[in-house]
C-alpha cells in the first residue's frame, strides 16, 4: 500500500519555499477570486447556515431596513418592534411618516437581548441550585424530596 505523503511537509524539511495558500472562490471554470480572511470565514457561515436549511440575508450595516423588514430579521411582531422604538430601546429614523431601522441598531438590540437572556437564565440556574431545587427527585405522580 502506497504511503500518504504531504508534500508542503516534505518541500519545507528539504528547504524549498512553499508559497502560503491564498483563501480563494473557484467557480467552475477554474477562474480565482482571492478573499481577505474575515470574507472567507463569513462566506463558510453562510454555506453551513445553508447546509442546515436556514434562510440567510446579507446586508451592508448601514442598511436602512423598513419595520416589516425589521420585524422579519428579529423575529419578533410588528407592535413589538414599534414599542421598542418609541421606547427608544432600538434608534430609527423618519422618513416621511415611515421608520426606518439600520441594520447595525437591530443586530446590536439583538445581541445585547440575548446576552441579557443569558444572564437571567444564569441566575435562575444558580437560585434554583441554592435552594436545592435540583436534589429533588421528580415521579410521574408528582414531586417528592
Amino acid at each position: 500500500m502506497a504511503e500518504i505523503v504531504d508534500l508542503v511537509e516534505v518541500l519545507t524539511r528539504r528547504g524549498v519555499a512553499v508559497p502560503e495558500a491564498a483563501l480563494a472562490l473557484v467557480d467552475g471554470r477554474g477562474r480565482r477570486a482571492e478573499l481577505p480572511g474575515p470574507v472567507f470565514e463569513a462566506l463558510r457561515e453562510v454555506v453551513r447556515a445553508m447546509a442546515a436549511g436556514q434562510g440567510v440575508t446579507v446586508a451592508p450595516q448601514d442598511a436602512m431596513l423598513t419595520t416589516q423588514e425589521a420585524t422579519d430579521l428579529l423575529g419578533i411582531s410588528r407592535p413589538t418592534l414599534v414599542k421598542l422604538l418609541t421606547e427608544g430601546e432600538i434608534p430609527f429614523e423618519l422618513r416621511g411618516r415611515h421608520r426606518r431601522v439600520m441594520v447595525a441598531a437591530l443586530l446590536d438590540y439583538q445581541r445585547s437581548s440575548r446576552a441579557e437572556r443569558r444572564a437571567v437564565l444564569a441566575e435562575m440556574v444558580t437560585e434554583s441550585e441554592e435552594s436545592g431545587l435540583y436534589d429533588l427527585a421528580v415521579d410521574p405522580s408528582g414531586v417528592t424530596g
